[in-house]
């Protein structure tokens, strides 16, 4: 007899679309009868979707790193009709192999110990259940965070940084771009040249790897080995956007035109791949096609020989580290990890723009014959979230390089995000949109990386439409969130559904945590608006987290971006004037193009001379004097007096 739905154990599995082990156990196990049978006469069977449900993955991905001590994806669990776990894994074969228990053999397993002996699995999983339970242990006291706190995490980088290949620890390694955005926010407080070394060895590092597609751009989501050269080889949308970010921002600092030439290059693939009609952005292309990890991507040497031709063909693959043996299971990923086309020429006395000119039709020749290969499959799920880190990186860049095309583009999301990644009665962020069904009650992250990403197009366009759409994002934000008690954001609503506990995130790991981002959006707001509830609720944060960062403040750097801004004294660039004025366009470049992240750069436009008295206290009665382009310029609580010149103010800035 078939048991009653509500008296059978939960088989649970969690993955996403472009993982590829999650694909192997779908291909081999969910789809095969056998394995249905087995499931569905003894089991509710319950795939979830992580990136569509992150709440329920961080709550059982937790069980699993607590019984077996490591986690990932796919996420295997099973639970009780309560929904307490008592077995957890990762990917599980049909049968055993490489020494993992095989799936038939532990559903078997399961049922008969679920039969025999139901109260002592239900205990185990009350037990389980009660160990995720957080533990608060409140802070002694307030304002533990501290800038030795910022110097014991570049303590920690500089340890674990590699001086051959960049990037931090041994392989595999993954980008973190916050790592990078901390560093250069720690050698501008320090003036530490050892901190802006590891940013521009490991952005030069990537960019010349296989992480790096060098034909049709784009980071991939990590690299297996410590050279960067053999990705896996799925793009994730967040990846790219934090990395656009950060090459900016390197730019700013270095003025390195390859700095700049890699984010455009991102943007382009994103603009051009992972871009739907509407403006909203894709979540990822897949490691696989045709089934074969990486196919897409990898060359034979004959391959390019074949297209390219004998000559030009010899260079190509010389350059681009292309031989008969191959340098990735007998495949070749392009790369320039042995040296960059400037070393190559004057190694092999080549005209430099010669060489840069061949190179770029051969890779132009390459990518339109990879173009008619089977393509991986895209994610094109649109997640309010990442779109916020995307529309976050379009608006930094249009500001520094110059770009209004990128303008256009992160504006054109935050008006997607909100025509179709908002509940019917507007009162609500949802996370995920696809084929016209937006769904799923809006996670913190949703409402923290777009606030961030708001503020970023406020600080390009100048429009308060976006500030007055920060202000009321920040206020859903706190609404639903906001931990009255010990303060702190929790991942869930209040309004979401109740789960077997709430957790509360700070970790940046991959992605920073809705935490971080949201403490240092709300520093920039309390600047902009001069509302210091802002700035309390940060301190708040400050405490409540502060125990984990203190510890092991390296896990932590997207957080230590706000600890960093909290701690620098406030400073302001208000530029009045005529938008057509030739002399307020160029302060207004000059001021962007600079590295300045504890400065808040306004443009008091006369075209919104009233919306900004209201907004922005700060930039009240500072106007244009006798119609002329004019500069104020605000630092440690006091202002120097107003200046009318680009000579003048460029030296203000300098100082």
């Amino acid at each position: 007899m078939k048991a009653r739905e509500e008296d059978k154990p939960i088989f649970f599995s969690c993955g996403y679309s472009t993982c590829h082990w999650c694909h192997v156990m779908e291909r081999e196990s969910f789809e095969d009868l056998e394995v249905a049978a087995l499931l569905n006469n003894y089991f509710v069977a319950v795939k979830v979707d992580r990136e569509e449900r992150p709440d329920v993955d961080h709550i059982y991905m937790a069980v699993c790193q607590a019984v077996t001590g490591q986690g990932g994806w796919p996420l295997t669990i099973v639970m009780t009709p309560e929904k307490k776990p008592f077995f957890a894994g990762t990917y599980l074969p049909k049968h055993a192999m490489w020494g993992r228990p095989g799936l038939l053999e532990v559903l078997s397993m399961l049922k008969e110990q679920w039969d025999q002996n139901r109260d002592k699995i239900e205990e185990i999983g009350e037990k389980l259940s009660q160990s995720l339970r957080p533990q608060t242990v409140k802070p002694e006291k307030k304002g533990q965070l501290s800038q030795a706190t910022l110097e014991k995490a570049f303590s920690q980088l500089l340890h674990d940084f590699d001086p051959a290949y960049g990037g931090f620890g041994a392989a595999p390694k993954f980008p973190t771009p916050h790592n990078l955005l901390f560093l250069l926010r720690y050698w501008r407080r320090s003036e530490d040249k050892k901190a802006i070394a590891m940013v521009v060895k490991t952005l030069d590092a990537m960019s010349r790897g296989g992480i790096y597609d060098q034909l049709g751009f784009g980071f991939a989501r990590y690299s297996t080995d410590n050279k960067w050269l053999a990705p896996h080889f799925e793009k994730m949308l967040y990846d790219n956007a934090l990395l656009c970010y950060a090459y900016v921002e390197a730019y700013q600092c270095t003025a390195d035109p390859d700095f700049a030439r890699v984010a455009e290059e991102i943007i382009t693939y994103v603009l051009r791949d992972m871009t739907n009609v509407g403006g909203g952005f894709y979540s990822a292309e897949d490691a696989d096609s045709e089934g074969v990890e990486g196919k897409f991507y990898v060359w034979s040497h004959q391959e390019i020989l074949a297209i390219l031709g004998p000559e030009l063909g010899e260079l190509f693959a010389d350059v681009y580290d292309v031989t008969p043996v191959g340098n990735f299971e007998g495949e070749n990923i392009i790369n320039l990890i042995n040296y960059d086309l400037y070393d190559y020429a004057a190694k092999n006395n080549l005209d430099i723009n010669a060489l840069e000119s061949q190179m770029a039709a051969a890779r132009e020749k390459l990518y339109q014959v990879r173009e008619q290969r089977i393509h991986p499959f895209k994610d094109d799920k649109i997640l309010t979230a990442w779109n916020g880190l995307m529309v976050a990186a379009l608006a930094k860049a249009a500001r520094v390089l110059q770009r209004e095309d990128y303008t256009q583009a992160a504006e054109q999301a935050v008006e997607f995000i909100f025509n179709k990644l908002t509940a019917a009665d507007g009162k609500r962020l949802l996370a995920r949109y696809r084929d016209g069904d937006a769904a799923y009650k809006g996670y913190v992250d949703d409402y923290a990386f777009l606030l961030w990403g708001l503020l970023e197009v406020y600080e390009t366009t100048f429009n308060p439409k976006y500030l007055r759409q920060a202000i009321h994002i920040s206020m859903d934000l706190k609404e639903l969130f906001w931990d009255n008690w010990d303060g702190g954001f929790y991942f869930t609503g209040h309004d979401s559904e109740e789960l077997l506990l709430r957790p509360k995130e700070i970790y940046d790991g991959a992605m920073p945590s809705g935490n971080s981002v949201a403490a240092l959006a709300l520093l920039k707001l309390a600047r902009l608006t001069d509302n210091n509830e802002y700035n309390a609720m940060v301190e708040a944060m400050f405490t409540c987290f502060s125990a984990e960062v203190t510890h092991y403040p390296r896990a932590y750097t997207f957080f230590l971006l706000a600890l960093d801004y909290y701690l620098s004294a406030p400073s302001h660039i208000v530029i009045a004037g005529d938008k057509e004025d030739t002399e307020v366009q160029a302060m207004l470049a000059l001021a962007r193009q600079r590295f300045m992240p504890e400065t808040t750069v306004i443009y008091n436009d006369p075209e919104y001379q009233t919306d900004n008295s209201e907004l922005i206290p700060v930039a009240a009665g500072q106007v244009a004097v006798g119609g002329r382009a004019t500069g104020y310029i605000c630092e440690n609580f006091a202002c120097q007096r107003p200046v009318q010149t680009l000579e003048e103010f460029k030296q203000y800035l300098e100082k």
